[in-house]
């Protein structure tokens, strides 16, 4: 988190519930079956618990998701449970309060690991984000390993990406996932790698006999591109193919404009055809207008 703090987008500016849950139902005509909703912070939004109901309850959509920082009320476990939320993915960057508290600039690491052990108590398939970042939380990696130990989690380690909003400086990072993987490998050598799902945005192992798994997403490196199938609506409704995709289309404008459902559906299966093959192709077709990345908060992280 920048020391000075995010600007927030007006309201206008944001896809309503109901521009959302319109593209969802033509997406899943076509054949979209999962929905992950991710922030920022999604539970920032007031009455999203109801949104997800309906979202859930769409024809087509089998498996609906969301990632959340684990600061928001314990009710809405028991409420996301009742829905039947495929998976929750806590964004947990370390286990140390005080580099917690450096990384987030908030006091709020008690409240994140009780919601993630009541996360475990409902029995909720739960995943930890953890993006590895040298100067921060290198440190964390193995006793984030420890945890999936006797917990049943997928822990995925996130190459750092570089999308910062031009707030910091950027180099290409040294912690790649061969370097994240042999670190491991230093605390884990029995370390065992097991099958991928198809589509599958990680490389995955597991620690002889434990509940959970570990999981390695090469972001940055990107040599998980072509099993990639998975698209993003940022909250102003610009549809990114990829996330190092810069310039991007606007269905919030579209629709806003008067497009009917079948232009909608159109206009998605021009674009799907015309995304890039890679990440690396899609960063060399950035727009011209901006050298820096977009900050993730603003992509939907």
């Amino acid at each position: 988190m920048p020391e000075e703090g995010l600007n927030f987008s007006k309201k206008s500016q944001i896809l309503s519930f109901e521009e959302m849950e319109r593209l969802i139902v033509i997406l899943a005509k076509l054949g979209i079956s999962k929905v992950r909703i991710t922030g920022g912070e999604p539970f920032v939004r007031k009455d999203l618990i109801p949104f997800m109901k309906t979202v859930s309850g769409i024809e087509g959509i089998d498996k609906l998701s969301i990632t959340t920082n684990g600061t928001g009320p314990l009710t809405q476990i028991a409420e996301m449970k009742a829905m039947g939320i495929y998976a929750v993915n806590l964004s947990l960057d370390c286990l140390d309060r005080d580099r917690f508290h450096k990384i987030t600039r908030r006091d709020e690491f008690d409240q994140v690991m009780t919601y993630y052990r009541a996360l475990l108590d409902a029995d909720i398939n739960t995943k930890i984000n953890a993006v590895v970042m040298q100067d921060h939380n290198l440190d964390d990696i193995i006793p984030i390993c420890e945890l999936t130990k006797l917990d049943k989690v997928s822990v995925r380690f996130i190459e750092e990406m570089p999308f910062n909003g031009g707030s910091k400086g950027y180099t290409p990072i040294e912690w790649n996932h061969n370097k994240i993987l042999d670190h491991i490998q230093t605390a884990y050598p029995d370390l065992i790698k097991i099958e991928d799902e198809k589509s599958s945005t990680s490389y995955n192992y597991q620690i002889p006999g434990a509940k959970g798994s570990i999981g390695i997403i090469p972001s940055y490196t990107r040599t998980i591109c072509g099993s990639c199938d998975r698209i993003r609506l940022t909250p102003k409704g610009e549809l990114k193919t990829c996330l190092y995709q810069n310039g991007s289309f606007s269905f919030r404008d579209f629709m806003r404009d008067g497009a009917t459902d079948q232009e909608i559906e159109d206009k998605f299966k021009l674009l799907f055809g015309q995304r890039a093959k890679d990440g690396f192709e899609a960063e060399k077709q950035k727009s011209s207008e901006s050298s820096s990345f977009e900050s993730m908060a603003t992509i939907g992280g």
